[in-house]
């Protein structure tokens, strides 16, 4: 395999981002607005989908609104979510989405919209995408610093050089694992889940049940489809799942025994069920070093209970570009730069890092499940206050 060095060598990149998917099409957007050449690599297919809970929390609507994408999403199709329910089998509690920092509701697009929208939004500001395009590795200069990546077009290898490079490329980051980016903060509960997806369905708000053992959602999203996934202790549902012999079957037993085939009533399962198990424990990595930095799973996951990692994907690169933002001269790798993103983000992700490690262990009673998800709404609530702080800025 030859290997060919491109012309960027002689003119870096001023980013290179590994992932184009929720934080790596945000933070390209963020940077070519700011001024930056980006070049954002995906290895996955333009416009492909992906697996998600789609729910997205008010700091994540309040940023995509901030960056006017909020109209794409109502263009596909995507209704706006004015009311959460949480459903605890003794007791049905129903909260509005008061209007807050400028959010007067919710949204929970499919991925196809949202990444789609991002990268469109990147694209105009002038940011640079390749997909289906492989990052192999990273490239160092003399001192050991990162100073750009190996990428495979075919039968050939090409190093592309860069002033920063950034992993936004997910739980299996390639920039994460190069680097040894060391944990900060681990989790030690994971969940299984089983995801299908229903058309026709009255939801109208996001929807939480909790029995003991047992957690669902159900999450209106674009195109008249509603999400719906429950999950437990992944020996639970692999027991279940023996019992009930497919994916589908434990699906729809598991919804009864929830209490979420009420909220469906009328719907019909539109597509196949995915069953998701072998999921890490929620973890927070250090997110930079010398000419290399980590947003959204690359460096930061929560278990999918959470139905918050989009939204901490689009936080962290609020938080990411206001340091690359800061008046360090014109070096986008100024180590100066870093502690701050990390102290902010560690500030706000740990109290959510500890809540829903807790929600996914499945092991709380009716009572200890209200103050887990009191204590996540306190940390949602800080996430916004930072969001809209100007003096954070």
């Amino acid at each position: 395999m030859g290997i060919v060095i491109t012309p960027q060598q002689a003119r870096p990149w001023d980013v290179v981002i590994v992932g184009a998917r929720v934080a790596g099409s945000a933070l390209a957007l963020k940077l070519a607005r700011a001024g930056r050449r980006v070049l954002c690599i995906e290895r996955g297919r333009r416009g492909s989908d992906t697996l998600s809970t789609h729910a997205l929390m008010r700091g994540g609507v309040l940023l995509l609104q901030r960056w006017g994408l909020t109209e794409a999403l109502v263009g596909a199709d995507t209704p706006p979510i004015r009311r959460t329910v949480f459903d605890y089998g003794d007791e049905r509690v129903e909260v509005s989405i008061r209007p807050t920092a400028g959010v007067d509701a919710l949204y929970a697009p499919r991925r196809t919209v949202l990444d789609a929208a991002l990268v469109d939004a990147a694209e105009r500001a002038g940011a640079v995408f390749e997909f289906g395009t492989a990052v192999t590795g990273l490239h160092r200069d003399s001192t050991g610093a990162v100073d750009g990546v190996s990428v495979r077009r075919g039968a050939h290898t090409a190093v592309l050089a860069a002033r920063l490079v950034i992993g936004a490329d997910g739980r299996s980051s390639v920039v994460a694992a190069e680097t040894a980016a060391p944990f900060t903060a681990r989790g030690r509960h994971a969940g299984a889940y089983l995801y299908g997806y229903w058309s026709g369905a009255p939801a109208q708000a996001y929807e939480w049940f909790y029995r003991p053992g047992s957690s669902a959602g159900v999450i209106p999203t674009s195109s008249g489809q509603t999400c719906v996934f429950v999950g437990g202790r992944p020996e639970r549902l692999a027991a279940a799942l023996a019992e009930h012999g497919s994916p589908a079957a434990t699906y729809r037993a598991l919804l009864a025994e929830v209490g979420v085939r009420q909220a469906l009533s009328g719907a019909a399962p539109a597509g196949s069920v995915r069953y998701v198990r072998g999921l890490p424990h929620g973890y927070l990595r250090r997110p930079y070093g010398p000419g290399w930095a980590l947003v959204g799973d690359a460096g930061h996951w929560l278990d999918p209970m959470s139905t918050h990692g989009m939204t901490s994907a689009l936080r962290d690169v609020e938080l990411l570009g206001r340091v690359l933002s800061m008046p360090t001269g014109d070096d986008p790798a100024a180590p100066e730069r870093w502690a701050r993103y990390q102290v902010d983000r560690d500030r706000l992700s740990l109290p959510l890092l500890r809540a829903s490690d807790e929600i996914a262990s499945h092991e709380w009673d009716l009572t200890t499940i209200r103050r887990l998800l009191r204590s996540m709404a306190s940390g949602m609530a800080d996430e916004v206050d930072a969001l809209v702080d100007d003096r954070a800025a």
